[in-house]
């Protein structure tokens, strides 16, 4: 039973508690649908993203909706693999992961780019990965997909020193600009969530190629609501609640998979992989 349950008494930014939260998920009577969203950022900001969606799936499928995350990237690929989403949206590796390991099939992604940077403070020197050497750098967990771009990143520049990892991406903005890190890593859409202050702050250091961004991937138990499912989602996207929605997170709407697009994220798969075993 997932520790971190979303519903909307929520909405106005609650502490999550764990185990209050996994107790009422148990007292709630009937199936529920879970939507399970990857810890990209706090389970706040997560939860006001995915009430529109939640309500909207909720109407359409006549069953309640949660909306549930995980306290880290590693955790929601273990809960993923264990069949505890009705969908799981997370990024492509473990968008990937979920479907060579545990059967989801993938459904739809954002049509905007999904682009990890490196971000230190606006006034700082640094420059090369170089420069970072000795330095604390932050990253979200172990088997983010930005984190593990990242740390390829440093490697490839000449930089093999750990990491320091933090829960959320506007942590990994604080810290930095605080000085308790140099540089620290996100995903370019979580840059463009942050406040407008925060962003004058900061600078890129560099910025990756796109790579498949957060899929949602259908579990296997779902099948037979596939249709329902598709066609919920597309009348999400044309609703004024769905426009709104990628508006106002830099999403661009949604779009199909390429061919061959999670395959292409079979080397970070594959290192989630080997951290599970």
């Amino acid at each position: 039973m997932p520790n971190y349950t979303l519903t909307r008494r929520y909405l106005l930014g609650a502490v999550l508690c764990a185990a209050s939260l996994g107790a009422r998920a148990q007292a709630q009577p009937g199936p529920v649908f879970r939507l399970g969203i990857a810890p990209h950022t706090s389970a706040r900001v997560i939860l006001e993203m995915y009430q529109p969606l939640r309500a909207q799936l909720e109407k359409a499928l006549g069953m309640p909706v949660e909306v549930v995350t995980a306290p880290d990237f590693t955790e929601f690929a273990k809960r993923m693999l264990h069949q505890e989403y009705d969908i799981a949206v997370t990024t492509g590796h473990q968008a990937r992961l979920a479907q060579t390991d545990g059967d989801y099939v993938p459904l739809i992604t954002y049509s905007a780019d999904f682009r990890a940077v490196t971000l230190v403070d606006g006034k700082s020197k640094f420059k090369s990965a170089r420069d970072l050497v000795g330095k604390q750098v932050l990253g979200l967990s172990p088997t983010s997909l930005v984190t593990l771009w990242g740390q390829h990143w440093l490697k490839q520049h000449g930089n093999s020193d750990p990491i320091k990892y933090v829960s959320a991406s506007d942590s990994v903005a604080r810290l930095v600009l605080s000085g308790e890190a140099a540089a620290g890593f996100m995903s370019l859409a979580n840059y463009q969530s942050l406040s407008r202050d925060l962003q004058a702050q900061l600078r890129f250091m560099t910025i990756s190629e796109p790579m498949a961004g957060r899929v949602y991937m259908l579990s296997k138990r779902q099948a037979t609501r596939r249709e329902t499912i598709d066609t919920t989602l597309a009348a999400f996207a044309a609703s004024a609640e769905g426009r709104a929605y990628f508006e106002k997170y830099k999403l661009d709407g949604y779009r199909k998979l390429k061919a061959k697009e999670l395959e292409l994220m079979e080397p970070y798969a594959k290192e989630v992989r080997a951290s599970l075993q």
